[in-house]
């Protein structure tokens, strides 16, 4: 196996397993409501299925992607050009909603509010940052700095909103459309839509999704499930690191986006299905109208933007 599809698997693997966990975690977010005193039954649970899961991830990983061959050598590698950042900005996701259900989790458990939020808050720091750790030690990787800077900077944004507002104001969002890209590349951004949505960082777009009433008076008529979002992506990558090397004619670009977005989770119904439904796709962008601002100077409207 080239070092090259070696890495493009391990990636497919990675981050099949972070848009699992990120589906999972909601699912467990929608059910969740806060206590204000401790119930030690409730924190034992947590805290069980947060250890036997986190060895068990762990212990799961070495066998998967590390085949038992790290070394005591640590390596580390500077990535920070690859995919127009897209990759980095993937991982702050990822740090920020894994944070976001660990704080519930404890409130949940009743977990005093300040506890909660920074013991809480720093579960996908420290899950992703463990990765990163096995990366160095492993001769086929090596620990990413911009990887851990990005699941730092993920967990900071969510614990500074709930230090401040006791609130997520600016969520985090993510969405995707398939691109011509994938066939071009098949061995590098997959073969069927879960893969493509995964690898091919093409079609995703990363969103700050602004909840404008929650900025406003109580009594302000603004919908409190209409947010603003601001979105950035990048197109024209075909090849890993910084330039398309051996397709010198596809030019890369980045594109920022304007639109409108709802907020699944200020959506309440009395239907526990519907309530767990949209809470497991709350970290997913509505399609509405967009703009979007590209670096070749171009501005483009689109319909219904994903």
């Amino acid at each position: 196996m080239s070092i090259i599809h070696q890495y493009t698997l391990r990636d497919c693997q990675q981050k099949k397993l972070y848009l699992l966990l990120i589906a999972l975690l909601f699912s467990f977010h929608a059910l969740f409501s806060q206590q204000d005193t401790l119930n030690p039954k409730r924190l034992k649970t947590i805290l069980t299925i947060e250890s036997l899961g986190y060895v068990g991830i762990m212990t799961g990983l070495n066998s998967i992607w590390y085949d038992s061959h790290l070394t005591w050598d640590f390596n580390t590698i500077n990535d920070n050009d690859n995919f127009e950042q897209m990759d980095k900005v993937g991982h702050s996701v990822t740090a920020y909603y894994v944070g976001l259900v660990g704080y519930e989790a404890l409130k949940w458990s009743g977990v005093e509010r300040k506890k909660a939020i920074w013991y809480g808050g720093s579960l996908g720091s420290i899950f992703l940052s463990s990765i990163e750790i096995f990366d160095g030690f492993s001769p086929d990787y090596g620990c990413s700095w911009g990887d851990v800077a990005a699941n730092t900077l993920g967990t900071g944004l969510f614990i500074a909103q709930q230090l401040g507002w006791d609130e997520q104001r600016i969520l985090l969002k993510y969405s995707y459309h398939k691109t011509h890209y994938v066939k071009l590349r098949p061995n590098l951004f997959g073969t069927n839509l879960i893969e493509n949505a995964t690898l091919d960082y093409n079609g995703q777009t990363y969103w700050a999704s602004v909840n404008v009433a929650s900025f406003l008076k109580e009594s302000a008529a603004f919908p409190k499930w209409l947010n603003v979002a601001v979105g950035y992506g990048a197109e024209g990558m075909v090849e890993r690191g910084k330039y398309n090397v051996n397709n010198p004619e596809i030019r890369r670009y980045r594109q920022y986006y304007l639109s409108l977005d709802v907020d699944l989770t200020k959506i309440k119904t009395k239907s526990a299905f519907l309530n767990t439904f949209f809470g497991v796709f709350g970290f997913v962008k509505f399609p509405l109208p967009t703009i979007e601002f590209n670096q070749g100077g171009v501005t483009k409207f689109h319909g219904f933007y994903f």
